[in-house]
């Protein structure tokens, strides 16, 4: 058996646990919640009211149930039921099946669900799967706007995508702030190997970020073209102010994913000048010690007529030479930066 909510004291009616809400609305306003079995009875009256409902990982039998009430096509219901589709519109006869993606910080990382939208003359069908933030904030500004209600359930589809596409904002503007952050590490002379490590999951949250704005588009851009009557003309402005927005987002992100290729090319590059950097130390250093090195390798032959063996200030004279010639080095490496 499927489980369902308790009574509340208000007597609202019993749904099951995944439905979030179901209700009918009017241009005055929300009207009523009313059970899943009512949904068809609304349906019925011809009053210029809709029934907005919305869903949290159904079950399969509460898929059916709404196939049932609002006659879903097979195939919508069909992909309403993975959670695994890519953001599209597809046209079923009077009805429009909308399929987005939701991003939502969760434990500093990003977790990303899907939002599938039924859109027909008189309702709003919202299925949600994976990380997704409530639409209870939705409603309640919908519920704020009588006299938007009047423009019927594809008003109420363009607070919710909205809502999915203002909340990529802030998440764009961290990463932004991460970026920011991680310049400062990049030109530091120590090298960080969690900085590198950074920048790439970075990167890689920005690729999957685009993969989840970058189809938006689309979707939205036939929302406003729509033909019919599903999209009010008057909400086809709306959905155009959401195309823009989701435009801005996706510009931000292709310009923060240059930006990371950018700096990890740099970081890469001042990793490798400063290798670089310490090799000529060190074949600065192995050629100095290399002058007293060869001259110790001839006086270590053990031949017997070695020249200035046999001379009292041989030995004083050798040490001699041997740190004028080192100094020497020294100094015109130190001059050409090598040391």
């Amino acid at each position: 058996m499927t489980p369902v909510v308790p009574d509340k004291p208000d007597d609202k009616p019993q749904v099951p646990a995944c439905v979030v809400n179901a209700a009918v609305y009017s241009a005055s306003g929300k009207l009523r919640d009313i059970s899943l079995d009512e949904i068809s009875e609304v349906l019925a009256t011809d009053d210029g009211s809709f029934v907005w409902v919305g869903v949290y990982e159904p079950e399969d039998a509460v898929l059916d149930k709404l196939q049932e009430e609002f006659d879903l096509h097979d195939l919508a219901i069909e992909d309403a039921r993975n959670a695994h589709q890519r953001p599209k519109l597809e046209a079923y006869g009077d009805s429009l099946f909308i399929v987005v993606n939701t991003a939502q910080v969760v434990d500093e990382r990003i977790r990303y669900g899907e939002t599938h939208a039924f859109l027909g003359p008189r309702y709003l069908v919202t299925v949600r799967h994976g990380a997704s933030l409530s639409y209870a904030p939705v409603r309640a500004r919908v519920e704020r706007e009588p006299e938007l209600l009047e423009l019927g359930p594809s008003y109420a589809l363009y607070a919710v995508l909205d809502a999915v596409v203002d909340n990529y904002l802030p998440i764009v503007d961290e990463f932004k702030q991460t970026l920011l952050a991680l310049e400062k590490d990049i030109f530091t002379e120590d090298f960080h190997r969690g900085t590198m490590m950074r920048l790439y999951d970075l990167k890689r949250e920005l690729t999957y970020m685009r993969l989840a704005v970058t189809p938006l588009q689309d979707v939205l851009s036939q929302l406003v073209r729509t033909p019919g009557t599903l999209v009010a003309p008057e909400v086809r402005l709306y959905f155009r102010d959401v195309l823009d927005h989701s435009m801005r987002s996706n510009e931000t992100i292709d310009a923060l994913r240059d930006m990371l290729g950018t700096a990890l090319n740099v970081n890469q590059a001042l990793v490798t000048l400063a290798q670089g950097e310490v090799v000529k130390r060190l074949a600065g250093w192995a050629a100095v010690l290399a002058v007293p090195t060869l001259v110790a390798s001839w006086y270590g032959m053990n031949f017997t007529h070695m020249p200035e063996l046999a001379g009292r200030y041989s030995y004083p004279i050798l040490i001699g030479v041997l740190a004028v010639g080192c100094f020497g080095l020294y100094r015109y490496l130190k001059k050409v930066r090598w040391l």
